[in-house]
């Protein structure tokens, strides 16, 4: 795929030669985004044409090491599953990828701590056993507030839901080769042309590929707590992407 569309957003700015280049401004209030990716002309997730057999291959950098960098960040595949312009309803989300969250965010990966840094994953949550569980989510987050119930029953769950997650080992304001090969029967990442980490997980498609560099957060904990903000930038952060390639491989 050669042609990305460009979506920038309060003072966000995609520049290309040869790389790409992804920048926010400092200050600032509000969403502020910089992303490429290639959802296609014909709005919603119908121009999404990504399933498993698919290799994505890139090398990034960043400006801020964890936690100092603000917002999100990645590259990858997913759904959009909200907040995106194009897309007219929100869905369940699907993706694989290559994800960074700051504080304040925490994601509901870990067992224990706060789910939030630079690392890599799944999640598909709208399978029909992720939907199953939607009747009892008022009442399993309740007693998820137990650890002991937690750490025997929120396996299960990110099971269902789909949701693997490893921290990337790498420092992300270096160059680094990330890739990452989603298959039918699970997916795998590399960094340095080193498989980092794989599982059995792997998303339905069709999803769309997408990089980006934002200034929002995200808590939607185990137990139920749920918020969702931006933050003003101290001074401009950035991402830099170069070698990008996205390739159909065999599937098994």
């Amino acid at each position: 795929m050669d042609t990305f569309r460009v979506l920038t957003v309060n003072g966000g700015v995609v520049t290309e030669d040869v790389d790409f280049h992804f920048w926010l401004p400092p200050g600032g209030s509000g969403y502020a985004d910089a992303q490429i990716d290639d959802y296609g002309d014909s709005g919603g997730r119908r121009g999404f044409v990504w399933r498993p057999g698919v290799s994505m291959r890139l090398k990034a950098r960043f400006s801020h090491e964890p936690g100092e960098l603000l917002g999100t960040a990645g590259f990858g595949f997913w759904n959009a599953p909200f907040a995106d312009p194009s897309m007219k309803w929100p869905t369940l989300p699907q993706a694989v990828w290559f994800f960074y969250a700051s504080p304040p965010s925490d994601l509901p990966l870990p067992l224990e701590g706060v789910g939030q840094g630079w690392f890599m994953g799944t999640i598909d949550a709208g399978t029909k056993k992720a939907v199953s569980t939607i009747p009892f989510a008022p009442i399993f987050l309740l007693l998820n507030r137990s650890r002991s119930f937690r750490l025997r029953y929120w396996p299960m769950v990110r099971s269902r839901l789909g949701i693997s997650f490893k921290p990337v080992p790498v420092t992300m304001t270096e160059w680094h080769h990330y890739r990452l090969d989603w298959r039918s029967d699970g997916c795998l990442f590399y960094v340095d042309e080193e498989l980092v980490y794989q599982t059995a997980f792997s998303p339905r498609g069709p999803l769309g590929f997408v990089c980006w560099l934002d200034n929002q957060y995200m808590v939607l904990t185990r137990n139920g707590r749920f918020r969702w903000g931006t933050m003003p930038l101290a001074e401009a952060q950035w991402l830099e992407v170069a070698d990008l390639q996205i390739a159909s491989i065999a599937t098994s």
